[in-house]
């Protein structure tokens, strides 16, 4: 386990939009919950795995979209919704945690750049090396070094999963 202090803040799916997309998800569709029976799922409520026997839901998420409304940006064509796995009642949100979550050594990770518009202004690839959390780190300020840059998104590469968002860190 990572003794990392991430310099960044990794967010999750808002509580108020975890209520709306466990009633009706972004495309337009009611949430159908299930029974994790292995576990590992990540669920984007609380930034962690799922465990086995907990009840989640596969839902469709826009987060730029989403973000999109609450800072009067206008993506345009770069609002796209995908598959995320929350848990299918309220749940306390993510805990105190040492490191970024989903944060392991080979994982595939992209990190995408959004301009206060919502629109892309640039992405990287991030394979993580074991120091995972200082990789991360790294590469959101390489990210934020561009004053253009408002927001990333950190998503999977395997299947184009959001993980989480990073916002620009206020002064």
């Amino acid at each position: 386990m990572s003794t990392h202090t991430p310099r960044y803040l990794a967010r999750p799916i808002p509580p108020g939009t975890l209520a709306q997309l466990r009633e009706s998800d972004d495309a337009g569709r009611k949430a159908a919950p299930h029974t994790a029976t292995e576990g590992g799922d990540p669920l984007r409520c609380c930034l962690r795995p799922s465990a086995p026997g907990e009840r989640i839901a596969l839902v469709s998420y826009a987060p730029l979209r989403r973000w999109a409304a609450r800072s009067g940006a206008e993506p345009g064509a770069y609002d796209e919704q995908g598959p995320v796995f929350i848990h299918a009642d309220a749940c306390p949100g993510p805990a105190p945690s040492a490191g970024y979550p989903f944060a392991r050594p080979g994982a595939l990770r992209t990190l995408r750049r959004y301009d206060s518009r919502g629109h892309i202004v640039g992405g990287r690839l991030l394979e993580f090396p074991d120091a995972a959390d200082e990789a991360l780190d790294q590469a959101l300020a390489d990210a934020f070094a561009d004053p253009a840059v408002a927001l990333v998104h950190v998503r999977a590469v395997e299947y184009g999963c959001f993980h989480f968002e990073v916002g620009r860190p206020t002064p």
